[in-house]
C-alpha cells in the first residue's frame, strides 16, 4: 500500500459537504491519520470517510457543548416524601480517553429526595452529557453523581456503572468477558449500610 502525500490528501476532502456536526479541519486531520496508517484516502471506499468520522466524533463528544443544568431544567418537581427512587439500566456509550476506543454499559442511579425529584427521562440525559465526552469510567460515574447532587440536593445518592471496554477486548490483554464496575455513594447511601444495601439489592434484581 502507498501513502499519498499531504497535499493531495487535503485536496481530496475539500469538495465534501459538511453539516452542523462535521467540519473540514477535523476531516482533514482524519485524512492525514488514514494516510499515516498507509491507506489511500483517495480510493472509493475511503473517499468520504474523513467527513463521516468528523461527523461521528462531533456527535460522540457532543457532551462538551451541553450544560447539565439546562438539560434538567423544567423537569424538577416537588417531592412527596423521602422514599428511595431507583432508575436502573440506563445504557450509555462513551470513548476511552486513553485509546479513543468505545466503552459501553449501564448506569444505575438511586436517591432519597429531600425537596425535589427529577423527571425520570432526565436521568438518561444527564448520563449522556458526561458519556459523550472522552472519558474514564471512574470519572463518568463521579460526574453523574456530582451533577445530580448539585441539582437535587438529596438526602443521599448512589451511582453504579458497569461497562465493557474495547481497549481491553480488542488490544492489550484481549479479555472478552471482563467488565468494570465503579460506584459513588453520597449522603445516606454512604453513611447508612441499610440504605446502601437496599439500593444494591434493587439494582441486582
Amino acid at each position: 500500500m502507498t501513502t499519498k502525500p499531504r497535499g493531495p490528501v487535503t485536496a481530496a476532502i475539500e469538495p465534501l459537504e459538511f453539516d452542523e456536526v462535521g467540519d473540514a479541519p477535523l476531516a482533514g486531520l482524519v485524512a492525514e491519520l488514514i494516510g499515516g496508517l498507509g491507506e489511500d484516502v483517495g480510493r472509493e471506499g475511503l473517499l468520504k470517510t474523513p467527513e463521516r468520522v468528523s461527523r461521528s466524533m462531533r456527535y460522540l463528544t457532543s457532551g462538551y457543548g451541553l450544560d447539565v443544568r439546562e438539560v434538567a431544567n423544567g423537569a424538577l418537581f416537588a417531592a412527596e416524601g423521602p422514599e428511595m427512587v431507583v432508575v436502573k439500566g440506563i445504557e450509555f456509550y462513551s470513548l476511552c480517553e486513553h485509546h479513543l476506543l468505545p466503552f459501553f454499559g449501564s448506569v444505575h442511579i438511586g436517591y432519597i429526595p429531600d425537596e425535589k425529584v427529577l423527571g425520570l427521562s432526565k436521568f438518561a440525559r444527564v448520563v449522556d452529557v458526561f458519556a459523550r465526552r472522552l472519558q474514564l469510567q471512574e470519572r463518568l460515574t463521579a460526574e453523574v453523581a456530582d451533577a445530580l447532587v448539585d441539582i437535587l440536593q438529596p438526602h443521599g445518592l448512589a451511582v453504579v456503572s458497569e461497562a465493557s471496554h474495547l481497549c481491553m477486548m480488542m488490544r492489550g490483554v484481549q479479555k472478552q468477558g471482563s467488565t468494570t464496575l465503579t460506584s459513588v455513594m453520597r449522603g445516606s447511601f454512604r453513611d447508612d449500610a441499610r440504605t446502601r444495601q437496599e439500593f444494591l439489592q434493587a439494582i441486582a434484581r
